[in-house]
């Protein structure tokens, strides 16, 4: 896992330092003794390689200390100024991961009930119905679902706030349709595992021992038929919990989406690498919690 963030913090400063332009680049000339002023403050001086050892931590800045990543400082923003990068992910990630668990229960839920109803009822108008509103909500755009929940839910039926932070009631429309294709995408992964499971040997020696049709699912298939779920829950819990741009736009939600494609327009490295960081520590230590799940889950899975 570490060495998976440090290839990918090394990665990501680099393609930035290979954006035209940089962070202090604006319509009107500064002059170049206040750029250099300017690179000096945040740590941007010299070459590309001493900038990158003293965000680190492992060479001395310009006040000729040891304050990098190593350090635990994820150094000012270049964009939002006299704030740090810690402190506006401190502000704004919280509503990203309510926003994001929230989607995620529902996508999880919904998916593995609809998934494995359209199985148990393969060949059925069920199973039809299942998968035509998956793909519904496959080709749909979340940025078309959201304006027409809102249309419904919180203008003609004002049962729903229409958007901003407030209350409980503000993450449901925007927890909806983030939780949307995922929906889908669950589903149908849901069916087609269960539908393998069910077709396995123990399933019919459960049935043939005159075991009822709901034990032999929920107790003997269902754990079974989840584990490529489980697989493909780690990235997509990643994915919500870091929030979506268009998501949080629509509703005018103050998450961490917007940062992710802000830092690149601004060229604001050190927010970029933040956002990344915490993208990147979400997605292996999810993924980890998912490697252990597998024992849980199947008895045949231990770990090393």
């Amino acid at each position: 896992m570490l060495v998976v963030l440090f290839c990918v913090v090394t990665i990501t400063f680099f393609l930035v330092k290979l954006m035209p332009g940089s962070p202090f680049t604006s319509e009107r000339n500064i002059p170049d003794s206040i750029k250099q002023q300017l690179l000096a403050r945040f740590n941007l001086g010299g070459s590309n390689w001493e900038q990158y050892t003293t965000y680190l931590g492992v060479r001395r800045n310009v006040s000729g200390q040891f304050s990098g990543l190593l350090q635990g400082d994820l150094q000012l923003s270049t964009k939002y100024r006299d704030r740090s990068v810690a402190e506006l992910l401190r502000d704004s990630l919280p509503i990203s991961a309510m926003l994001g668990l929230t989607a995620f229960l529902i996508a999880t839920t919904g998916g593995v009930w609809l998934g494995s109803l359209a199985a148990v009822r393969h060949h059925t108008p069920t199973d039809t119905g299942a998968m035509l509103a998956a793909l519904f909500l496959i080709s749909i755009p979340n940025f078309v679902i959201g304006p027409v929940l809102v249309l419904f839910f919180a203008i003609r039926l004002p049962w729903l706030p229409v958007g901003g932070w407030g209350s409980w009631t503000s993450l449901v429309l925007p927890a909806i349709t983030l939780a949307g294709p995922y929906i889908a995408y669950i589903a149908r992964l849901m069916r087609t595992s269960m539908l393998e499971v069910l077709g396995q040997d123990f399933v019919r020696t459960a049935r043939a021992k005159g075991l009822s049709e709901g034990r032999v699912i929920y107790k003997h298939a269902l754990k079974i038929a989840l584990l490529p779920v489980v697989s493909y829950l780690g990235p997509l819990a990643a994915n919500l919990l870091t929030g979506s741009l268009v998501i949080e736009t629509l509703f005018n939600l103050p998450g961490a989406g917007p940062f992710f494609i802000n830092s690149i327009l601004n060229s604001d490295i050190f927010l970029l690498e933040g956002v990344v960081i915490v993208y990147c520590a979400l997605l292996v230590a999810l993924n980890l919690a998912v490697d252990v799940a597998y024992t849980f889950l199947d008895r045949r899975i231990a770990l090393a």
